[in-house]
């Protein structure tokens, strides 16, 4: 038996006890045994050359969750991937894991919570985190360059708490339960193996993702992503969200890059200001969604139309005008954010809430931190935003039935 702290032992035990609670052969986890299920309508195909969650149009509802990793080789890595990737399979076609009605005399292998549910459209989608590559697992060769944590930028103001983690389990759906099911699942199967850093629910898309989605807003009440990428833009995706095969790493090659950044909006501040300012801070029209030089939300944004006494129509410190492509390189990326709410803050008695941004690109360096740095530099949205929180994670490319999600990395 292995003499670190993840053990086969230990995780029986951790499980609940029951020895068929969790079955352990050939080194790895085994999952309970399917049966018959009706998963109902919206179910997403899980296999294939992409993981699902990226440019899947986005669905209503987020279940974020950063897991720390506690075992202790790439073999006993490789193992829990086996059987999150089985899991996954089977939770994105609405089928338990295991029978809730097994085993009465021990803990049930499925929670419950979402029996009689259909897969609204759930995705899951998995990344690793810069600690994959320490010196616990033997990977620091296969480390991509790109995968490290963003440098300190202006309006930063992360909790460690909320930042970083091994692994990331994005759940998006259509059905809050269902989400939450996932990663609670998930979870479950990792305890001795791995644990929850933190987690993150979103509601409420705030971009789209797909030409068929209508803009969506968010809690300042703006139209959000109208120029966002979008799953039918192949061409873009292939040059700004897709990782290509100038990656040396070979097994991140068909994969991309996921920044993750907790975006407090001070609601209370920006509900007390004026629309005209609302609207030049941003640099469109709230009710329409329309760039102030244009009537029309997809209206080209005229950044050189001038007011009758020679000021910029749109601001210098506008969001659009230092948000948009042309000011950044011509870099994009592929934006797939919530808002979300967290309650009330007890140090100032204010809502916690605003915008869990999730963005995808093929180098978060040259992409997400080079454009935040100039909006954060210069953004006027920035009195009225802070951020709390940021990760990083390289997201593997998708998986064959009866294959691993990140097998490539131990190849």
């Amino acid at each position: 038996m292995s003499g670190n702290v993840f053990t086969r032992r230990r995780l029986l035990v951790s499980a609940g006890g029951a020895a068929g609670a969790i079955a352990l052969g050939g080194g790895g986890f085994a999952l309970g045994r399917e049966h018959d299920h009706d998963a109902g309508a919206g179910v997403v195909p899980f296999y294939g050359p992409r993981q699902a969650g990226i440019a899947t149009p986005a669905q209503d509802r987020l279940v974020f969750g950063s897991f720390d990793l506690t075992l202790g080789s790439a073999r006993e890595l490789r193992d829990l991937l086996r059987a999150w990737t089985d899991a996954a399979a089977k939770l994105t076609a609405g089928k338990p894991v295991g029978l809730p009605d097994e085993q009465r005399d021990a803990p049930p292998l499925d929670t419950g919570e979402a029996a009689g549910l259909s897969a609204a459209r759930l995705t899951i989608t998995f990344g690793f985190g810069p600690g994959v590559f320490d010196a616990r697992f033997g990977l620091a060769g296969s480390r991509p360059q790109a995968l490290r944590q963003i440098d300190p930028l202006a309006g930063d103001y992360l909790e460690p708490a909320r930042s970083g983690g091994d692994i990331c389990v994005q759940a998006c759906a259509d059905d809050p339960q269902v989400a939450f099911h996932a990663v609670r699942k998930l979870g479950r199967i990792a305890r001795g193996a791995a644990e929850l850093r933190w987690l993150q629910l979103g509601f409420g898309r705030t971009s789209s993702t797909t030409s068929t989605q209508a803009t969506p807003r968010n809690l300042q009440g703006f139209k959000d992503g109208t120029n966002n990428l979008e799953a039918e833009d192949e061409d873009g995706l292939a040059r700004y969200v897709w990782v290509g095969d100038d990656e040396p790493q070979r097994w991140l090659r068909g994969g991309t890059y996921l920044v993750a950044r907790r975006i407090r909006m001070l609601i209370e501040t920006w509900d007390r200001t004026s629309l005209s300012e609302q609207e030049q801070t941003i640099g469109r029209f709230k009710s329409s969604g329309a760039p102030l030089t244009g009537s029309h939300e997809r209206d080209v944004v005229d950044l050189a139309a001038r007011n009758a006494d020679g000021t910029p129509v749109i601001a210098t410190n506008a969001h659009i005008r230092l948000a948009g492509h042309g000011a950044n390189g011509g870099e994009r990326i592929l934006r797939r954010g919530y808002s979300y709410t967290d309650g009330i803050d007890p140090a100032t008695g204010q809502l916690d809430a605003g915008l869990f941004f999730l963005a995808f690109q093929r180098d978060p360096h040259a992409q997400f931190a080079a454009i935040q740095r100039r909006l954060g530099r210069d953004d006027a949205l920035n009195e009225y935003i802070r951020h709390t929180s940021s990760a990083v994670f390289a997201i593997p490319p998708g998986v064959t039935r009866g294959g691993t999600i990140g097998e490539q990395l131990f190849d």
